[in-house]
Formats: C-alpha cells, structure tokens, sequence
C-alpha cells in the first residue's frame, strides 16, 4: 500500500508519538462511559456518532461510542467513515484515491472496491484533496486499529449534498458486517447554557431518527447525520445517546463551549 494518505492530525488533535497515541486511546477506551440507564443496546450494534476528538472531553465522549464498538469487534471487518468537510468546498460526497490512511500507529487500508462501486452514485466524487487536510475521519483511525486491526475503511466526506444523495450512498455501502461511524462535534462557541440546550435539541432529534431539525449551527457534521438518520428510520434501528457533555466541563471556560454527544445505532 504505497499510496497512503499522510495524517493532517497527529500532533494537532492527537498524539503524534507511536506509544503515547496507543496509551491514550487505550486509556479511553478502560474509562466506562457516562450513560443514561438502559443505553445499551438490546440488538446488535449498528454504528455511533462520535466527536472528533482523542484528548481531553471530545476523546472521553468519542470513547463512550468506541467502547461499544469493543464490546462487539468481532462482528465487523469495515468501517463506514462520514464526515464534514472542513478546509474544502465541493458538491456532493467525497472518497479518496488514497489506497490506504496512515497514522502514527501504521496505515489502515481503504476499501478500493467498494469505492469503486459505488462510483455509479453522480453524487460521489473521487479525490484525494478534500481528505488531504482533513481531521474528522482521520481521528477515529487509531481507534479502529486497536479495535478493529483488520477493517479496511470506507472514508466519505460529505460537501454540498441533500439528504437523499447521502442516503442512498450509506444505504449502498452500510451491510451487517460494517460498521458506520459519523463524526461530528455539536454546538460551537455558544455559552453553556445555549450549547446545552441546542445539543439537548440535536440529541432529542437523534433518538427520534429525525434531521429535519438539524442545522449546521447544532453539528459540524449535519449533512452526513442528516442522511445517515434517514436510512436508520428505513432500517428500523434506534438510536441511544451514551453520553453528551461541552467542552467547558474540563476547561472551566462557560463562555464559549463546543458541544460533543456519543450515539449509538442498533
């Protein structure tokens, strides 16, 4: 696999040293998670929205979703990876050329078939710029190496598309054997108050597999979510909030908080 997409985020939004990036996720992943009672999930797991983050609130929320994931390893050889597009602009869902993603704990290969087929979507567009300097998706891989070392991945960022185009896209690619995780933060640089109630808003239209009400104000990663609830009404699945929390809960700073909510599909 030489054609590996470098990371963009190591030393930035996790750590860029080998050992110290496999001690942290694995310090996570033993923290059990803040969960309502009754959040876990009676029929098999299907996927989770998680933050992007490894350090400090965003890693601890991102770990109540990882951890469920652990508990039912076995049953998943790829990882559905949707996220929003940060440093890029472009109509419709973005996978990469990359052949494989490369993180300080080694590289974890893309699924080139199931990109390849799902090319006949006019929605997905190939290439390698959108994922160049993009973080979203790129956090969660080390947590998918040390619990799903052999996944192959199936990376998407989703630019300027509707509901349905997404919709169609996951529902093409999300079989029983693959995971999907969507990575998106909350509310950002609200007070505490109004992150609260806004990401209370966006967790209550979770549960209820609706996103009508979700706007980019509630979650960076909205167009993705928005599509992904849509084939989770079809399928019949639930969603449980695991844990939901902002980021002045560690800093102390109430002023202006991002908001982060772990999620589960079953």
């Amino acid at each position: 696999m030489v054609d590996a997409r470098r990371p963009a985020a190591a030393g930035v939004f996790y750590p860029a040293e080998r050992e110290l990036l496999a001690r942290t996720v694995r310090a996570l992943l033993d923290v059990p998670p803040s969960s309502k009672p009754g959040a876990r999930a009676a029929k098999p797991l299907r996927g989770i929205v998680v933050p992007h983050g490894i350090v400090g609130v965003a890693g601890v929320v991102s770990a109540a979703g990882w951890t469920r994931v652990a508990r039912q390893a076995e049953r998943f050889h790829r990882v559905l990876l949707l996220g929003p597009a940060h440093h890029s602009q472009f109509a419709g869902v973005a996978a990469p050329f990359a052949d494989a993603f490369a993180t300080p704990l080694g590289a974890v290969e893309v699924d080139r078939i199931a990109i390849e087929t799902a090319r006949r979507f006019p929605q997905l567009l190939v290439s390698d710029e959108p994922h160049a300097q993009e973080p979203a998706l790129e956090v969660h891989l080390p947590f998918v190496q040390l619990i799903l070392p052999s996944a192959t991945i199936v990376p998407l960022l989703v630019g300027e598309a509707d509901d349905n185009e997404t919709a169609v896209l996951v529902e093409s690619l999300w079989d029983d054997r693959t995971l999907l995780v969507v990575s998106t933060d909350l509310s950002h640089y609200h007070d505490a108050t109004t992150a609260q109630r806004l990401d209370r808003a966006t967790a209550d239209a979770i549960e209820a597999l609706d996103g009508s009400p979700i706007q980019e104000d509630q979650a960076c990663g909205h167009a993705a979510l928005r599509g992904v609830l849509l084939v989770a009404r079809t399928r019949g699945l639930r969603a449980a909030r695991l844990d939901l929390r902002h980021s002045g809960e560690s800093s102390g700073e109430l002023g202006e908080v991002i908001g982060f909510g772990a999620f589960s599909f079953a």
